[in-house]
């Protein structure tokens, strides 16, 4: 008897090709022709749009900074004017844009709300509008969400957006765009912790590692601590705003978490945590000394997590303690290694190109920003953003030149 074997890479008929084709174009129509007919509203507040808002937040794939819990925080800190578009169609919510309107030298730009503080931006869509990405009149849909913010604002300018985020395209990719001159960089967490070393060169890391622990040891040792109260969290977070003024003093650069807002906001997130260890907006992480140093903090960090994807905010070290050990490296070992086994995919270094990040993270990830012109002015001003962006992209994209760069702004202060 013969058997005939099976080509597992036999193609499809003619027949289901076209008429996959053809399922592919009806989709590609009715998705243009729903954006004829998409209601966006405008919010002022966010309280009147919190069911729908949390229905489309459970999205594992939409990012956590653009949750209720996140912009509330924000909100509540700094109490900006909010512009937030709300897409109907067909009686359901398609999308929700969480804007604000930020005032900067005479212009009004709808930014994500608490963008300067955010590592990734996706906004939040519903299932099927996120999956006609590819469809969509994006023409139509500029003018739509200009024509809503006529009056509100001169520009949209929504930042750092991924154009694919695990495997899904953004719905805003047709907008008017820039890429950012910012990269993020990711370490994907596998079944177990030798597993994810092996991406990053692992024979040097645990080299490393076993190097540090020895030095630790010799000061007295080391733990690490996630406290558990709000208030050793609320206690620790100061800790680290201290750290970090003092960091930026010896650098000569400005401390970007000194303001009250932005200190109250952070703040906000703690108290924000619910009873699940699957979302928090902000916990905090330590190396706490021991020996004869009980209660000095070599290193911390600010860990967020939505579903499996968990994002290191911030951290900062104590210069003047065990310079020598690399605490802020040896905290990410601790803090990684022990996300295994908690149903974690996905640990983000967040924005910024630094060397301790690529010499974790093996996935680099691109960041765009959306800058729709509203008003004559904001052509202007989207322009001069565009011009800006690329000019920090060109720099940054030149080690050389970026240290240069960076010199002079320590510099000039």
């Amino acid at each position: 008897m013969q058997t005939q074997k099976l080509d597992v890479h036999e193609q499809p008929s003619d027949d289901a090709a076209l008429a996959d084709t053809a399922i592919s174009r009806l989709r590609q129509m009715s998705m243009k022709l729903a954006m004829a007919k998409i209601d966006i509203a405008v919010f002022d507040a966010m309280q009147p749009l919190e069911d729908d808002w949390r229905s489309l937040e459970v999205d594992n794939l939409q990012s956590l900074h653009q949750s209720y819990d996140w912009c509330s925080a924000w909100v509540n800190a700094f109490q900006r004017p909010l512009a937030i578009l709300k897409g109907t169609y067909a009686g359901e919510t398609a999308f929700i844009l969480p804007v604000e309107i930020v005032k900067s030298r005479g212009l009004a730009i709808a930014k994500f709300i608490a963008a300067d503080h955010s590592n990734i931006n996706t906004g939040l869509f519903s299932g099927n509008f996120a999956e006609s990405a590819g469809s969509i009149d994006a023409e139509k849909f500029a003018r739509q969400l200009q024509h809503a913010l006529m009056g509100r604002a001169d520009l949209l300018l929504l930042q750092n957006i991924p154009l694919e985020w695990r495997g899904r395209q953004t719905p805003l990719t047709g907008l008017p765009m820039v890429q950012n001159q910012n990269h993020a960089y990711q370490l994907p967490l596998l079944a177990v912790f030798e597993e994810t070393l092996k991406q990053i060169n692992a024979k040097s890391r645990r080299k490393k590692f076993r190097v540090q622990s020895r030095r630790f040891e010799a000061a007295g040792g080391v733990e690490y601590v996630i406290p558990e109260t709000p208030e050793e969290q609320h206690r620790l977070l100061d800790t680290f705003f201290r750290l970090k003024s003092i960091r930026f003093a010896s650098l000569g650069l400005p401390d970007v978490f000194a303001d009250r807002e932005t200190q109250a906001f952070l703040h906000g997130l703690i108290d924000k945590q619910h009873d699940t260890r699957q979302s928090f907006g902000l916990q905090m992480h330590v190396l706490r000394l021991k020996g004869g140093n009980e209660d000095r903090i070599a290193a911390i960090s600010g860990i967020s997590r939505k579903g499996d994807h968990v994002i290191c905010q911030f951290g900062a070290i104590d210069e003047d303690l065990v310079p020598d050990t690399s605490p802020g490296e040896f905290l990410y070992w601790q803090t990684i290694s022990g996300l295994h086994g908690k149903g974690v995919a996905l640990f983000d270094f967040g924005l910024g190109d630094q060397t301790y990040k690529r010499s974790w993270a093996p996935v680099e990830t691109a960041h765009y920003d959306v800058v729709l012109p509203v008003s004559p002015i904001g052509v202007a001003a989207g322009a001069a953003h565009r011009i800006v962006t690329r000019g920090k992209a060109h720099i940054k994209a030149r080690p050389k030149l970026y240290r240069f760069a960076q010199r002079i702004r320590a510099t000039i202060g």
